[in-house]
């Protein structure tokens, strides 16, 4: 195995695109306190600075609401839950990354719905009532948490309007037509406000040009552009789950960079690139999302995906989540980094380790990204096993990486050594998955099953000092299966008196 020298200058900067953003589910799962405790430890742990799910026009959330009684007829507009949730989110330290759906039944033209809590995609029967619930909507969170703050929140105009289960009959010119009624009731707020689209699934590319065009004929606003990502493909349902096919990580990547290299030579080229949904499966039930394979598959993603994207979107944070009903077992292969009840998965981790890295990149690899702290000289290393996807299934039981890593020598001596702290997820280690599959798989863990898992899902850490050599340290990292870790490297300054002696602790040797 060859070593690789990491150089000493940084090469570039971390893009923090990782974490601009995060998935959940639907608006109103926010007033939970299994969520809210979710979030809290996400935000803790990681710190994400938007939001983003479906159904806050929704009927759940009760925002547009038509009355016709003793003799009075019209449309009320009811922000109790908008602001619970909102005023959480904040509270939390994170901003909403708003989406405008799904339709609310009082002003569906039709009854077409998605999902088990059955959000309406049908197009609005009155387009000027639609524009006016959005411009009602926009104008009471201006009124609520000011404009300079909302203007920092993007919003999108619907979801993958490109699939028929999303949008009626996957009507481009009705989506079309939809999107310019939202954007300039938006516009009618503030002309600073952000709005965008198309937020189409993956294999949709050939909505690009035309939303391209439209937008620029009828001089529609568009601030931003937004687009979903996922790898899986055709799904192998199984009762209470699904299997699927996953390519290799690059397509992911790939994904991210389709809208640019589409529109290059336009001026959407340079518009700003959400991607407002991204994972390995886009099922709501495939077992993958809880395994270090998928934490394993995604950390090349992680590291490289500010190259073409301006935000990815994990979906989701948590397994608070209810598109295919309510969940029947503890771990189901959920969405989320974290389970009901806050036990993390492999994922949570890969994210977890990325909030240490550092601004300054000193080396990026396929299996590897290296990081300096300019302020104190800690030098992070995430490293993972490489993994390609359904196709290539060979992944050895062993990885091995070998770095010569600079270290800083601050403004004193040159340190003797260094302080190597090391945290380790894999197939067997920091993974609850795991755990549960040898607890039988229970649907619902007792109190001490939980404790059980809370533990398993730790990372496993240990430390050690290696001497420093030229201003250098050289590290043999040996990787398991599927296997995140995270190597943090201190300079050490050796502050121990001369008259301590280890040796000495049990009472032996010289006691003159």
């Amino acid at each position: 195995m060859t070593r690789i020298t990491v150089p000493s200058e940084p090469v570039s900067t971390l893009s923090d695109a990782w974490r601009t953003c995060v998935g959940t589910g639907r608006f109103n799962l926010a007033l939970r306190q299994d969520y809210q405790d979710s979030l809290a430890l996400v935000q803790r742990d990681i710190g994400f600075r938007h939001i983003r799910g479906h159904g806050l026009l929704s009927d759940d959330v009760g925002v547009h609401r038509p009355y016709d009684a003793a003799g009075h007829r019209g449309t009320r507009y009811a922000f109790t839950y908008v602001d619970q949730v909102v005023d959480a989110y904040l509270g939390l330290g994170i901003k909403p990354f708003l989406e405008l759906g799904f339709m609310p039944s009082g002003l569906a033209s039709g009854d077409e719905t998605v999902f088990w809590w059955k959000g309406n995609i049908t197009p609005p029967r009155d387009h000027r009532e639609w524009a006016a619930l959005v411009e009602a909507v926009i104008r009471h969170l201006v009124d609520r948490y000011g404009l300079d703050e909302v203007r920092t929140w993007p919003i999108e105009v619907w979801n993958e309007p490109n699939l028929v289960d999303f949008w009626q009959g996957a009507d481009q010119k009705e989506y079309f037509r939809l999107y310019e009624c939202s954007a300039r009731a938006v516009k009618d707020v503030d002309a600073s406000l952000q709005v965008g689209g198309p937020a189409i699934s993956p294999g949709a590319d050939a909505w690009w040009e035309p939303f391209a065009d439209f937008v620029t004929q009828r001089d529609v606003p568009v601030d931003f552009l937004s687009v979903h990502a996922y790898t899986s493909g055709p799904a192998q349902h199984v009762p209470f789950g699904t299997y699927q096919a996953l390519r290799r990580p690059q397509s992911l990547l790939d994904q991210f960079a389709a809208p640019r290299r589409i529109l290059a030579g336009t001026p959407f080229e340079d518009l700003p690139l959400h991607v407002t949904e991204f994972n390995t499966s886009y099922r709501p039930d495939n077992p993958v999302h809880d395994t270090a394979y998928n934490a394993a598959y995604l950390a090349p993603v992680l590291a490289g995906g500010g190259d073409h994207a301006d935000s990815f979107s994990y979906w989701t944070f948590c397994d608070v989540f209810e598109e295919e009903n309510i969940p029947t077992a503890f771990f189901h292969g959920g969405f989320g980094m974290l389970t009901h009840r806050q036990v993390k998965k492999p994922t949570y981790h890969l994210y977890s380790f990325m909030a240490r890295m550092a601004a300054d990149v000193l080396a990026r690899g396929a299996d590897h990204l290296v990081t300096r702290d300019a302020a104190t000289g800690r030098v992070a290393v995430l490293a993972w096993q490489p993994v390609g996807g359904s196709e290539d299934p060979h992944e050895p039981e062993r990885h091995e990486l070998r770095l010569s890593v600079p270290v800083a020598s601050g403004s004193g001596n040159a340190p003797l050594t260094a302080s190597v702290h090391r945290s380790v997820v894999n197939e067997t280690e920091g993974n609850a998955f795991a755990a549960w599959q040898h607890l039988g798989r229970p649907a619902s863990p007792g109190v001490r099953q939980l404790e059980m898992l809370y533990e398993a899902a730790e990372p496993v850490r240990s430390h050690t000092a290696l001497p420093v050599t030229g201003g250098r340290v050289d590290l043999v990292v040996t990787l398991g299966r599927h296997e995140v870790t995270l190597l943090e490297i201190d300079p050490v300054r050796d502050e121990t008196p001369g008259w301590l002696d280890d040796a000495r602790i049990l009472g032996r040797g010289d006691r003159g």
